[in-house]
């Protein structure tokens, strides 16, 4: 290889290994919506908030921005090879069943859906009763 020639280039795909099947966790919180794409060993691939689709603000927390990253992590994780998903979901946000219908719909199976929603015991102290 000379230094006249371009170095080759390789597709960005190429680099990406091939899975059959995943763990996905969306977390659904009141102002965002995250999904993120795990292999069976725990390690991230792939991760869509609705605040990386453009959505801002108060538009972040909806069911439609929340709609448009299950169909964005779909896609991308079609690309990938994913035939087979279990699911997390962990939040208690407005886009809890919009990602993952809208996941579900571009034709990856889903074995398993957990909640994994944290559950406060004990908490804050209530308010002393008023004294009129």
């Amino acid at each position: 290889m000379t230094a006249a020639e371009p170095a080759a280039v390789r597709p960005a795909m190429a680099t990406r290994r091939k899975l059959t099947s995943g763990r996905i966790q969306i977390q659904a919180t009141y102002n965002n919506t995250k999904l993120s794409l795990y292999d069976l060993a725990g390690n991230l691939i792939i991760w869509v908030t609705s605040g990386s689709l453009g959505f801002a603000g108060a538009k972040k927390g909806t069911t439609f921005a929340a709609g448009k990253v299950g169909e964005r992590l779909a896609d991308q994780a079609l690309d990938l090879g994913i035939k087979e998903v279990s699911v997390v979901i962990k939040g208690v946000g407005a886009g809890r069943e919009a990602a993952l219908r809208a996941f579900s719909v571009k034709g990856i199976n889903i074995i398993s859906i957990t909640d994994a929603t944290p559950i406060p015991f004990n908490g804050p102290k209530p308010r002393k009763p008023r004294r009129v």
